[in-house]
C-alpha cells in the first residue's frame, strides 16, 4: 500500500532533542528570573563605591546574552541531536536493509549486531532467528516439492506406459491392465492424500481437545490387525491411560502411521510389534517397537525425511510412499511434542513420541 512520505524518524528525534534542550534553557532562565531578579530593586541604588545596578539594568544586560545562549542551545541541540539520532538509529537501518534483502528473496543475509544486549539487539537477534527459520523452511519446501514432483511423476509415467502398450497391442489382457492401472492409481491417490495431510499439519489449522493416546493405540491396532496377521506379525498393545491435548484425527493418523510402518518393515515371519502408552510429567508417551532388519544409525537419522524408506525389500503394495514418518514428525512438531527414533541392537526400530499433556 502506497503511503505519503512524512518526516524521517531521525529528523523527528533531532527536533525532539533540540526542543527539549530549548525547554530546559527556558526553564533555567525562568528560574533565574523568579529566584534572583525578583529580589533586586527596580532602580539603581547608591552605595559607598557608587551605584548598584537595578533590575532594569540587569535585564537590559542579561537579555541579549540569554538570547544568544538560546540560539546556541538551538544550534547545538539540532547538530547534536542529528548525530545522536543517527547513531541510535544505525542498528534499525541495518535491520531495514536486511528486511529489504529478505523481501527480495535473499534469506541468507543476517543483521548480526555487535555489542551488549539492548532493545535493538533483541530485535536484530529475533529477526536473524526468523530469517534462519524461513531459510530452512524454504529449502525444505523446495526439496519437498522436487521430491513430490518426482514421486507423483512415477505413477503417471507408469500409467502412460501401460496405456501406450495397450494401444499398440489390441489383444492385450484388458483385465490385467485394469488391475495394474488400479494399483498405480491407488498409489498416486495415497501419495496425494499424504501430501494434503502434511500441508494441513504444517499450516496448524486444527482444533485441540483432550485425547487419550491409549484409546488411539487400541483403535490403530484393531484397524491394522488383519495386515499384521497376513504378514505373520504379532501385534500387542499395552500401557496406561495417557491424556494429551491435540487433534484426535491427527494423533490417530500419527499412531496408525507408526503401527503400519512397524508392520510393513518387519520380519517376513515371526515378527512382532509392541505398542505402549504411559503418562509422565508434562505429557503422554507413545512407543512403537518392532522387530526387523538391523538399521544403520545414519539411515535412522534420515527416516523422517520425506520419501525416505527404511527398506527397499518390501513388496510393491507395501512399499508406501515414503511419507509415513515424515507425517509423524510434522504432527508431533505441530503438537509441540518430540519424536525419537532408535535402532534396536537386535534389529528393528523403537519410536518414541512425547506429546504435551492435557493439564
Amino acid at each position: 500500500m502506497a503511503r505519503e512520505r512524512g518526516p524521517s524518524v531521525r529528523l523527528k528525534l533531532t527536533l525532539s532533542y533540540a526542543g527539549f534542550l530549548m525547554v530546559a534553557g527556558g526553564i533555567l532562565l525562568a528560574v533565574v528570573w523568579l529566584f534572583l531578579l525578583r529580589y533586586v530593586p527596580p532602580d539603581a541604588t547608591p552605595t559607598l563605591d557608587g551605584y548598584s545596578p537595578g533590575r532594569d539594568d540587569l535585564i537590559r544586560a542579561f537579555t541579549p546574552a540569554a538570547g544568544w545562549a538560546l540560539v546556541f542551545l538551538l544550534a547545538f541541540g539540532l547538530a547534536g541531536g542529528w548525530v545522536l539520532a543517527g547513531r541510535m538509529l544505525a542498528p534499525l537501518t541495518r535491520i531495514t536493509d536486511a528486511a529489504r534483502r529478505a523481501a527480495g528473496g535473499s534469506l541468507s543475509h543476517r543483521v548480526a549486531l555487535e555489542g551488549r544486549q539492548d532493545e535493538f539487539r533483541e530485535l536484530a537477534d529475533a529477526f536473524d532467528t526468523m530469517l534462519a527459520r524461513l531459510e530452512a523452511q524454504v529449502a525444505e519446501q523446495r526439496r519437498f516439492a522436487a521430491n513430490a514432483s518426482h514421486e507423483l511423476r512415477t505413477p503417471l509415467a507408469i500409467s502412460q506406459a501401460m496405456l501406450e502398450v495397450a494401444r499398440s497391442d489390441p489383444g492385450h489382457d484388458t483385465a490385467a491392465l485394469l488391475e495394474r492401472l488400479s494399483v498405480v492409481n491407488a498409489r498416486a491417490i495415497e501419495l496425494t492424500e499424504a501430501l494434503l495431510v502434511l500441508s494441513r499439519v504444517d499450516q496448524g489449522t486444527f482444533d485441540r481437545e483432550r485425547v487419550d493416546l491409549s484409546l488411539l493405540a487400541e483403535e490403530a491396532a484393531e484397524t491394522l490387525l488383519p495386515l499384521a496377521e497376513e504378514r505373520g506379525v504379532t501385534l500387542e498393545t499395552s500401557g496406561d491411560i495417557a491424556p494429551v491435548l491435540g487433534s484426535p484425527a491427527l494423533l490417530l493418523q500419527l499412531t496408525t502411521n507408526l503401527v503400519q510402518n512397524a508392520i510393513a518393515h518387519n520380519l517376513p515371519e515371526r515378527g512382532s510389534v509392541r505398542v505402549r502408552t504411559e503418562t509422565r510429567a508434562g505429557g503422554g508417551i507413545l512407543t512403537v517397537e518392532n522387530t526387523g532388519p538391523r538399521l544403520a544409525p545414519e539411515l535412522v537419522a534420515t527416516l523422517t525425511e520425506p520419501f525416505q524408506r527404511g527398506s527397499e525389500r518390501l513388496r510393491g503394495d507395501e512399499a508406501g510412499v515414503g511419507l509415513g514418518l515424515a507425517i509423524v514428525q510434522s504432527i508431533t512438531r505441530a503438537h509441540g511434542g518430540a519424536l525419537t527414533l532408535t535402532a534396536r541392537p537386535e534389529g528393528g526400530l523403537l519410536v518414541t513420541v512425547r506429546v504435551p499433556g492435557a493439564g
